[in-house]
């Protein structure tokens, strides 16, 4: 083969390492974003936080410009030949050292919230007070094996049998009778109902143990006890006959039923609390809706003046030159953040602008909208629009919401316009929590309820979102008693 020199011209798309970086803090999550802000304030020298008014605030949004920036980080005293940006094939590694992580202090800034206990489990609940009670030793076993059979929602998973069979090995002499009578004295923990074999079994407990002058008690205990079963078909006439009720009465028994717990364990199980925090704030002043960055979402970030001011100009030596890598590096973040916070507030605004409806009237006036639509008007890629919107909030007089939630798919009305999924979806909401629960809504009701509005939607599409959120059918949703 013979060798030759040929030229070509070519495009392609390479990412040097400050868009790396500028990506990176753009898909970031406010939460990341405060840990990615604190290392590099551990790791450079350069970087700390300003609790100066007249100085550079980080979140100041399209009023803060670039070239501030560089004001801001250049200084009379400081003249030195940086390159502006790092060739496309390098790497931060390759042009400034690895820094280590300092600061074993940030363990005492730790927030108190996050020192929270871990959340209390039914089988510890349950353990402590076993703890708390007086058991013989063979009791004791016995109850420990009983708790272990408990789920979380209070029930017993395992019979009475399974559990003694399996403590006969360890155990001599072990009666069933003595299984039962362990079983009685865990059924009077805290939960009421816990331990329970079965829901008539759980709702039993839970009457048994209301005071004796409570209304209906007998009733109620007469129906869970044998008749759950036409209380659950709604089965009114039955029901009626069976216990000689009449309907006052009978609908009287229902009332106290419902006040029981069908999961008494559910309330013991908890779960850690997830805090959610906005990244920008919506309000209206003068009839208009203004919006503005979360200013607690980050802290305020300059250039030591002090570290700065120690830079040579014409010193080539190790320290020197190491301080020079991590000026440059803090400008560089500090660059990032203000493109961040740029872009986060214009796409914020141009949402608001669009769902001006949901801000006023909620998610019934949400209107359909696409990634592409926000892309188009900023000028930006539908990428960069979906990194910003993912795991941001936005505080709404209508909550805290997500910037995704402001995004759906459309569905089209009889005057040529369109509707969105999520004002669909508020719409089946608000059909189902005002209808009759004697007649509950068909989806072919409320489809045709829809098309009344001038909106078009299929019966498998309104079934298919009010799967979605959860709502029963409507022979499930019947409320006779």
């Amino acid at each position: 083969m013979k060798q030759s020199i040929q030229i070509r011209l070519s495009q392609q798309l390479t990412m040097t390492p400050q868009l790396q970086q500028a990506i990176k803090l753009l898909q970031m999550s406010t939460l990341d974003l405060q840990q990615e802000i604190q290392q590099a304030l551990d790791s450079n020298m350069m970087l700390e936080i300003d609790d100066d008014d007249n100085t550079f605030q980080l979140g100041m949004g399209d009023a803060l410009k670039t070239d501030s920036i560089d004001t801001v980080l250049s200084d009379d005293n400081l003249q030195i030949s940086m390159p502006d940006e790092l060739p496309i094939d390098s790497s931060w590694e390759d042009t400034y050292e690895q820094t280590f992580e300092g600061g074993t202090h940030t363990a005492e800034l730790t927030e108190f919230e996050s020192q929270r206990s871990q959340a209390a489990t039914l089988q510890e609940h349950l353990l402590w007070q076993l703890e708390l009670t007086r058991f013989s030793e063979s009791d004791h076993a016995i109850a420990m094996a009983i708790i272990d059979s408990i789920n979380e929602d209070g029930y017993l998973m395992a019979s009475t049998e399974d559990i003694c069979q399996g403590l006969q090995s360890q155990m001599d002499d072990l009666e069933l009778d003595e299984v039962n009578a362990v079983l009685h004295r865990i059924q009077q923990f805290d939960p009421t109902g816990v331990a329970a074999v079965n829901l008539s079994d759980c709702l039993r407990l839970q009457l048994l143990q209301l005071p004796d002058t409570t209304a209906y008690k007998t009733e109620a205990l007469l129906v869970v006890s044998k008749y759950l079963n036409l209380l659950a078909s709604h089965d009114q006439v039955k029901l009626m006959h069976v216990t000689q009720l009449g309907e006052r009465q009978l609908n009287l028994v229902v009332a106290l039923i419902r006040t029981l717990d069908p999961k008494p364990g559910a309330k013991i199980q908890e779960s850690d609390s997830e805090y959610v925090i906005p990244d920008v704030y919506v309000t209206k002043h003068s009839g208009v809706w203004q919006v503005s960055l979360n200013p607690e979402i980050a802290p305020k970030l300059r250039i030591n003046p002090f570290y700065s001011t120690l830079i040579k100009r014409a010193d080539s030596g190790k320290d020197n030159t190491s301080m020079k890598d991590h000026l440059q590096e803090a400008r560089w973040f500090i660059k990032s953040l203000h493109s961040r916070n740029d872009t986060l507030l214009r796409v914020a605004r141009s949402i608001v602008s669009k769902q001006e409806a949901f801000l006023e009237n909620g998610s019934i006036a949400m209107k359909p909208m696409i990634l592409k639509a926000i892309a188009e008007e900023l000028s930006l890629h539908e990428s960069t629009i979906s990194r910003v919107t993912t795991q941001k909030f936005m505080h709404t007089p209508n909550g805290i919401v997500e910037f995704k939630y402001f995004f759906s798919s459309h569905v089209s009305t009889e005057e040529g316009g369109e509707c969105s999924s999520t004002a669909i979806r508020a719409f089946i909401k608000e059909l189902v929590s005002s209808e009759n629960p004697i007649k509950p809504l068909s989806d072919s009701k409320m489809s045709d309820l829809l098309k009344d509005r001038g909106i078009n939607v299929a019966r498998r599409t309104i079934a298919k979102y009010r799967e979605a959120m959860f709502i029963a059918p409507s022979n499930e949703r019947k409320r006779i008693l």
